[in-house]
Parts: C-alpha cells; structure tokens; sequence
C-alpha cells in the first residue's frame, strides 16, 4: 500500500495525508480521524526511514547510564521516558556495564543511528571524557547526575555538596562526634563532590574522622557489608557511616544485623539516592532524595534547547536542590541526650 491509495480511500490529496499521519502541519480532526481508519483498513504505516531523511530527524533520543542494574539509574530512565512521552520521541537506552570502553561504543552506536540528541551519565570522569565529547560534537547532548569536565555541554543533576552537609548536619544534631564515609572510587563526580561535602561538613563541626574511616570501593550492598567488616576491625566504630549511596548503606546495616550491631542505637547509617529499597531496609534508611522528576525534565528541556538552537551558547550547569528523608537508621534529635 502506498500513501496515494490511502489519499484515495480517504477522499483527500497526498500531502493532506502526510501531514495527518505525520503531525508536521496542523489538519483538521475529522480530516486525522479519516485518514488514520483509511490507513488502517489499507495497513498503511509511515515510512519512518523516509520520513527521517526527509525532515533531517529520527524523533529518537539516546540515553546512556552507567548501570541499569543500580535502582537509581532505572529510576532515572523511567523518568526520562516520561518526561519524552509529550514530545512523541522515542528513548534508546544503553547500559555502559560501568565501562568506558562499552560506554564509547553505545555512544558511538547512537550518533551512527542519527539520533536527536543523547542523554548521558559518564561512567568516569576522566576515561568517559573522550567519547563524550567527540558524541557531543555530532549531536546535542546533555550530562545528568554525573559530568566530566573541560566540554561544553549542559548538565543537570543534584548539589552533592549541599546534600552532604545536610546528611552532617543531622547526624551531628543527633549526637554524632565521628563518622566514617563508605563511597565508590573516585573514578566519577558524584562520589568526588560526596566525599568533598562530607569531609567539608565534618571539619566544620569539628567531627572526628579518621583515615581508615574514609572506605572506597564501588556501588552496591556487597561493599557495603564488606567496609562494615573493615570498620569493625579498626580501633573503635565511629558514631555514625555515612554512605555515597543507599545500596551501600543497605549493605552497611544488613552487615551490622549479622554482627549484632543495633542500628541507629550502636552506630548511625545514611544513604544516598531515596530508592524505592531504602524505606523497606531493616531499619529504613534515612538518605538523601534526588528529585528524579525534576532531573528527568530539565534534561529533556536542556537537549531540546540544544536541538533548536542554530548556534551553541553557553552551557547550563544545573545543580537542584536536595531534600533529607529522615527515617530509622539515624537517631531522633531530641533523643540526642
């Protein structure tokens, strides 16, 4: 079937059905509503490889994260989707496996497929570095949560340092003296400006931190019951463990319920991120939550801006505001005493 039998079925010309199929110009509803059954009862679709090369765009947007498999990112990719959903643009996701390598071909993958733009959490903020800006040279493109530096894309995400000092701030209004900080390597932003906030904080306070109270290994539950074995081998526990993120804290307090280890009574645990986990851990983790929505969103908004711009400005670093869930891993402040 071509578009000139559906013109026929439908008693209009060829370019009224193009435009109803497509949405490029504005038709009347009941001239759509024709049509679209003209086009059915034919089994017509839109060529959407012609239809590409005509208007010079996929209607596809890539996004690549880091790993699907953490529960922050899959949230974050929910997220994107539906903040595409009104634009009629479709998502192709890619998981870099934590990867540089994996993470320069996906993005390569993309530009070769001709996508509108692409959405990208780097993998590292030095190897990812690369690839990253030999994609944003082909098409736009927007960094969320994490960035690498020296390129002049946009990028959305939380103020980690913000966020740190409120999770300080707390634990030291619940009576915290001393705390220890359990994150990745430093291989990414995140965990870079994390680790800077806490330590910023802490030294404000006068808190005690020690240096083999500072546990670097990577994001999931297994390092963080293998820092709570280190932690419980040093001199004495600290009075609180603040953790990069809530699949390390998870581990931490699960490892501190096989150790007898009372939390919050025996020792304060925070996490970072708000997953959908945290509030069913044992007990439920006070933690950091990123407005997801509101990332997904703006970096929507930021790759359309980029997409219609003819010449490129001068790049948006968007840091939003965080808010600390507060729930039973931290002690309750007037309990302080």
């Amino acid at each position: 079937m071509t578009i000139a039998d559906v013109a026929t079925r439908a008693g209009v010309s060829t370019a009224t059905v193009s435009r109803a199929l497509t949405g490029s110009r504005p038709v009347a509803a009941e001239t759509v509503r024709r049509v679209q059954r003209a086009a059915a009862e034919l089994g017509y679709s839109v060529n959407s490889i012609g239809r590409a090369l005509r208007s010079n765009r996929t209607d596809t947007i890539g996004m690549v994260v880091p790993s699907i498999s953490n529960p922050f990112f899959t949230s974050l990719v929910e997220n994107v989707e539906h903040a595409l959903g009104g634009s009629g643009k479709q998502l192709f996701l890619c998981d870099a496996r934590s990867d540089p390598a994996i993470e320069a071909e996906r993005l390569r993958s993309l530009v070769a497929r001709n996508v509108d733009g692409i959405i990208v959490s780097p993998t590292h903020g030095v190897d990812s570095a690369p690839a990253v800006l030999e994609a944003a040279r082909a098409v736009p493109l927007v960094q969320l949560d994490r960035y690498v530096g020296g390129t002049s894309t946009d990028w959305v995400g939380v103020d980690d340092i913000a966020a740190m000092r409120l999770v300080v701030d707390h634990v030291h209004a619940a009576g915290a003296r001393s705390a220890a900080f359990v994150g990745s390597l430093l291989t990414n932003s995140s965990t870079e400006r994390r680790l800077a906030g806490f330590q910023q904080r802490a030294a404000a306070l006068r808190m005690t931190v020690r240096e083999d109270w500072l546990l670097l290994g990577e994001y999931s539950i297994a390092w963080g019951e293998a820092a709570l074995e280190r932690l419980t081998a040093t001199e004495r526990m600290p009075d609180v463990i603040v953790c990069a993120d809530d699949l390390i804290a998870l581990g931490v307090t699960r490892a501190c319920r096989a150790r007898g280890i009372e939390v919050p009574d025996d020792v304060q645990v925070t996490g970072y991120d708000n997953i959908e986990f945290a509030r069913l851990g044992e007990p439920p983790l006070t933690t950091v939550d990123q407005p997801r929505k509101k990332i997904a969103s703006e970096a929507v908004r930021l790759l359309a801006a980029a997409s219609g711009s003819a010449a490129p400005e001068a790049s948006a670093h968007i840091a939003l505001i965080p808010n600390l869930v507060v729930r039973h891993s931290t002690r309750d402040v007037l309990d302080r005493e």
